[in-house]
């Protein structure tokens, strides 16, 4: 154990202002101290590197160190997302929001007094609140930048530091250069003890009105035709405060709720991950469905961006829609409200390179506007002429006029409007899906997730498919692959490959940005035969382009 790294403990420690990391150092330099291999190992790890800012802002585990999100690491973020700002403009000002994670509050306050301390005009949203409330008051509000505290769908034990541009970036998430000159700035600042940091409480706590201005537009995306009984969860998160009424205020009513999970709970206690794409994460929501015989169920994630959609099947068996499901009925619903009434001017529908192509399918017959962009909404919503967006991680922006980021309040509303539609008409989502594979073809996708302790490994794993690239996946020949490493076309250097294979279909393979996952999206369509000819065979080759990927993957 090298003296520089208790060193570097012990420096840290003295400037940390939070009692239970505090307590956490000194438990492992003093163990450390008496050679403890477990808690040198700890200490190196926690010291080795610092948590990188990135396009995602910050992300990470709780706990003492720089590889970690505590009070001392948020400190010097905010310092330098200050000390950027201040560079940037003349008088810039921020507003920040808080989800109900561990330790959310404490780190929004905390940006807040350095934020005021460094003289940028300071706004902290009034409580816990989801994150589209926060990218809206960006936007509303003509703030220079926004903060939002959250760590989404991650697992219990971590948080994170999500980072809007205002003004001409019109509320969107960073994206490079500004993420790497924010991380100068950051990089710069902790070379100092925050302790010499300034301070300042004058900053506004904001009241309600911001998020009551967030209901009132929200609430216009859409409106029932006929009643609809749907049950919704909150995932024990921010989300149930304010569906609750934009649900009342589009007309809605207040939907029967999965009671467990509907307060926030920073535990999570009825889920292992609390993200509804994880198995077993809406068998609640299922059975409060089946309960109360809704027509429908709706989840939003525990920051209320992302939305998970339930139905019955035609068998009355209850299943989740895929995000691309969800997805591309939302982009036709876009598309014609675009080109209602012979309208012209048109615009762009926008998915991430990971999600279904049918979106680009829906815009060349719509005669619109089409963008593949990088996964995140960072890029999805600096698609030029943006009217709607999607990725298949759960995330739909149905209005950039009123946030731009994605938003699982606004798009249950617009899920809902398409469900009372359909509804007032005898029909269901089931056959709404006919009428897609009927018009655009039939689409499945599929996903291949392989979660790792050692994000080494990871990178060890693309590497070893660069050196081994396929000629076949299962039995199904490659025609091409894509390979983003150096950039790609109009891409920028991403870890991703892309192939193309005989017959159209297309398999992607990248390291997740947000969790220890390595993530492969597997996507095919037929435009032969009947609807349900068509989704057996886009699905049949699905299922072979899986099998084959998990085989090469495993060796």
């Amino acid at each position: 154990m090298s003296a520089g790294l208790l060193a570097d403990a012990r420096s840290w420690r003295e400037q940390d202002p939070d009692a239970t990391t505090r307590a956490e150092l000194d438990e492992l330099i003093l163990a450390a101290e008496a050679h403890d291999p477990a808690a040198i190992a700890a200490l190196t790890d926690r010291f080795s590197a610092r948590l990188e800012f990135g396009t995602a802002g910050l992300r990470g585990e709780l706990g003492a160190g720089p590889r970690r999100m505590n009070r001392v690491l948020v400190t010097q973020a905010a310092a330098g997302l200050a000390a950027y700002l201040l560079k940037r403009e003349p008088s810039p000002s921020i507003v920040i929001g808080y989800d109900g994670r561990r330790n959310s509050e404490v780190f929004a306050r905390d940006t807040a007094t350095i934020m005021a301390g460094a003289g940028v005009t300071t706004t902290l949203l009034p409580r816990h609140l989801p994150t589209p409330v926060l990218a809206f008051a960006v936007r509303h509000l003509g703030a220079s930048a926004g903060v939002m505290v959250t760590a989404s769908h991650n697992p219990a034990n971590d948080n994170g530091y999500k980072v809007y541009l205002g003004r001409a970036d019109q509320g969107s998430q960073i994206v490079p250069p500004e993420d790497g000159l924010i991380a100068a700035a950051i990089a710069q600042i902790s070379t100092v003890s925050i302790d010499e940091l300034p301070r300042s409480t004058d900053f506004i706590v904001a009241d309600d009105t911001v998020m009551f201005e967030y209901v009132r537009q929200t609430a216009t995306v859409g409106r029932p035709v006929v009643p609809l009984k749907f049950v919704y969860s909150a995932m024990h998160g921010v989300g149930w405060e304010t569906a609750q009424l934009v649900f009342e205020a589009a007309g809605f009513g207040t939907p029967a709720v999965v009671t467990e999970q509907i307060e926030p709970d920073a535990t999570f206690p009825t889920v292992a991950f609390p993200n509804p794409e994880e198995p077993g994460a809406m068998d609640l929501t299922f059975a409060r469905a089946v309960e109360v015989g809704a027509d429908l169920a709706i989840v939003n994630d525990p920051d209320a961006d992302r939305l998970a959609v339930a139905v019955p099947g035609r068998d009355g068996v209850w299943r989740r829609l895929s995000g691309n499901e969800v997805g591309c009925l939302l982009g036709w619903r876009a598309a014609e409200r675009a080109t209602a009434g012979g309208a012209t001017d048109g615009g762009t529908l926008a998915a991430s390179i990971v999600s279904s192509p049918a979106l680009r399918a829906i815009a060349a017959e719509y005669r619109l506007g089409y963008e593949d962009t990088l996964t995140g909404f960072k890029w999805i919503s600096r698609a030029p002429d943006l009217i709607y967006g999607f990725e298949e991680a759960l995330g739909y922006l149905v209005d950039p006029h009123i946030v731009r980021d994605k938003d699982g309040i606004s798009a249950a509303v617009d899920f809902l409007a398409l469900a009372s539609e359909l509804k007032a008409a005898g029909r269901t989502i089931d056959d709404h899906f006919d009428s897609f594979a009927d018009r655009f073809g039939a689409y499945a996708s599929s996903q291949v997730s392989l979660r790792f302790e050692d994000l080494s490994q990871i990178s060890g794993t693309m590497t070893t498919l660069r050196s081994r690239l396929p000629n076949l996946v299962g039995s199904i020949p490659v025609d091409s692959i894509d390979d983003f490493i150096d950039g790609f076309e109009q891409y920028p250097p991403g870890d991703i490959l892309r192939i193309h294979l005989e017959g159209g279909s297309r398999v992607i393979v990248r390291p997740s940005g947000t969790e220890p996952k390595l993530k492969v999206y597997i996507d095919a369509s037929s435009t032969a035969g009947d609807a349900s000819e068509r989704r057996a065979a886009a699905n049949a080759v699905v299922a072979e382009l899986e099998a084959g990927m998990r085989a090469l993957l495993a060796g």
